[in-house]
């Protein structure tokens, strides 16, 4: 098993992007690997289970092990065939105001290291991008 983190800062505040994290149904606007989401509840919580789609219509399912909105953290679990990745999230204030945020990818290397791009990319529209 691999384990990879990124971080992202940006000038989008704390709570903005907290919100962007927690509505599934907001994360194509700042995630461009993801077309759209199907989730059993609008706004994510432990147990929550979906798919997110790809733009190619091809689909992973989910489920959310845990979110603290005390703390802005969440982690969850994608099915990619037979593997699994853990996604662990937080977000915080930005050195400088904005946020940081970050990503702990963690699974099989191939697919943490196939990933890391796309989600660096992501992180760091979901910092930076006015929607």
């Amino acid at each position: 098993m691999t384990t990879l983190t990124l971080h992202a800062t940006g000038p989008i505040e704390p709570g903005e992007v907290w919100d962007r994290f927690v509505h599934p149904a907001r994360w194509p606007e700042w995630s461009p690997q993801i077309s759209r989401v199907q989730a059993s509840a609008p706004r994510i919580a432990q147990g929550v289970t979906g798919r997110v789609f790809d733009p190619l219509r091809t689909s992973v399912p989910f489920v959310i092990d845990e979110v603290s909105d005390a703390t802005r953290e969440w982690s969850w679990q994608v099915t990619v065939g037979p593997t699994r990745l853990g996604l662990a999230h937080w977000v915080s204030p930005g050195p400088d105001g904005g946020t940081t945020t970050g990503l702990r990818i963690s699974g099989f290397a191939p697919l943490v290291l196939g990933y890391a791009p796309l989600a660096l990319l992501a992180l760091k529209r979901l910092v930076a991008l006015t929607t």
